[in-house]
């Protein structure tokens, strides 16, 4: 299955709706931290208008502590089944085959992999042989290590250096050129310094080749410009920064409020 065998609109940025299932996500850990109301929120987010609904089963902030693939598994296969029955197009949020495998047993279409491969040694080849959409984003080390991994000397050559490694090694083991997008890794092992050069440059992102998907939201660089220290006090000004990447025709956000984004993305089309 190509990203375009589902169908996604190509005149707009697509919208992808985060559903955590977790008690720990940096924005809204705990507010979903259950069957029903991930199902509730999950519906929501489809009615608001979602293309795709990100499913994740166990938080990536920073210095959060893994959990088992038992206790991942109860948390998200549930959801991915039941949202499956009302045809969501559902991404499963993991960095482990094992996960990913069951999510597609279980519905889901997309598979959305923050380490690009690095984290499970098998996924990239699991996934080339289920031939599933494959999202892959740049970061360093893991939660527990990606802080201090975040010094640069030139951030945008060093993004797009190891973003290419990654696609070489992505479609070396298989995974279609037509299945692959990527992520630069908004937040993940960068600065709030790091993370406006990386959105300053998002056509040399683009020349590699692939669509690229952001996801911005909520995260601490923009509370930072705007001194919100509540993460859903930095809606607005992510909502402000969808409507510029949607002028720009980027091909997908990452968010949590759906309807205020495809909004924002309604009024940005208006401009040619």
């Amino acid at each position: 299955m190509a990203i375009s065998d589902l169908r996604f609109p190509t005149d707009r940025t697509l919208v992808m709706g985060i559903l955590n299932v977790t008690p720990d996500s940096f924005a809204d850990g705990g507010r979903y931290n259950s069957i029903e109301a991930a199902l509730h929120r999950g519906k929501r987010l489809l009615d608001e208008g979602a293309d795709i609904v990100d499913v994740g089963g166990e938080s990536t902030r920073p210095g959060s502590e893994r959990i088992s693939v038992d206790e991942e598994l109860a948390r998200v296969i549930p959801v991915i089944r039941a949202l499956s029955e009302l045809n969501a197009i559902i991404s499963i949020d993991t960095t482990r085959a094992e996960v990913a495998i069951a999510a597609i047993e279980a519905g889901a279409k997309i598979v959305n992999d923050i380490s690009a491969g690095l984290a499970d040694p098998t996924m990239l080849k699991e996934v080339a042989a289920r031939n599933v959409p494959y999202l892959a984003m740049h970061t360093r080390g893991n939660a527990k290590e990606m802080t201090s991994l975040a010094t640069y000397k030139d951030i945008v050559a060093e993004v797009l250096n190891e973003l290419a490694e990654r696609v070489r090694e992505i479609l070396a083991a298989g995974i279609s050129t037509k299945n692959l997008v990527l992520d630069p890794g908004i937040g993940f092992a960068k600065e709030a310094i790091h993370n406006w050069a990386i959105l300053n440059a998002l056509p040399q992102f683009e020349e590699l080749g692939f669509p690229v998907l952001i996801g911005a939201s909520r995260k601490r660089f923009l509370g930072e410009l705007v001194d919100a220290s509540d993460t859903d006090s930095r809606e607005p000004a992510t909502i402000a920064l969808t409507a510029i990447l949607a002028e720009r025709r980027i091909w997908g956000v990452r968010v949590h409020d759906v309807k205020a984004h495809r909004d924002a993305i309604k009024v940005a089309g208006k401009f040619k």
